[in-house]
């Protein structure tokens, strides 16, 4: 006799320029985790100790603002390997706390604090490609690719991740009303 088995779905988790308080908040579901992960495989998340984001992600949670270029570079990734990419976070919806930087003359305090500030400069200094370089103004991240949904918090709390979670692994969307999208 043969069993049908449903494929388990592929869930991928990112954290770019935020606090990683998202991801505390989804360690934060106790043994709910138990039941997630009894749908899905984790295949990429700073949870665990993969390098390269896979191809055929069926949902990503992003955390963060797009903050620099690495994080735009990865950001393009993971919405071309991805099926459903879910904002994840205030910092990913709105740009939040990293987006204050916009308010700043970034490249003029970087150069003075670590090309003229007192002591040496920071080791990969003046090597391209050691640092990555700040973007002119952080993003959210809906402005950088498109976005299949939205789970604002700062952090969302667990019941909120949660209900988003299960609408997620039945097929459901999760989306803020279109006036809210246009944060950034």
């Amino acid at each position: 006799m043969t069993t049908s088995r449903t494929p388990r779905i592929r869930l991928a988790t990112v954290w770019l320029g935020g606090c990683a308080g998202c991801h505390m908040s989804f360690l934060d579901m106790g043994e709910r985790l138990i039941e997630i992960f009894a749908q899905v495989d984790l295949v990429y998340s700073p949870l665990v100790d993969i390098k390269t984001f896979p191809p055929e992600v069926d949902v990503t949670l992003v955390e963060g603002a797009v903050v620099n270029t690495d994080h735009l570079r990865d950001a393009r990734k993971i919405r071309e390997n991805s099926r459903t990419v879910v904002s994840f976070g205030d910092c990913a919806v709105t740009g939040n706390v990293p987006a204050m930087r916009n308010r700043l003359d970034a490249p003029r305090l970087v150069s003075e604090v670590y090309s003229q500030g007192p002591g040496e400069a920071p080791p990969g200094q003046g090597d391209p490609g050691d640092v990555p370089t700040l973007l002119l103004r952080v993003l959210p991240l809906h402005r950088v690719i498109p976005v299949d949904g939205y789970l604002p918090g700062c952090p969302p709390d667990r019941e909120r991740i949660w209900t988003a979670i299960g609408a997620l692994l039945r097929g459901e969307t999760i989306a803020l009303p279109e006036a809210m999208r246009t944060f950034g």
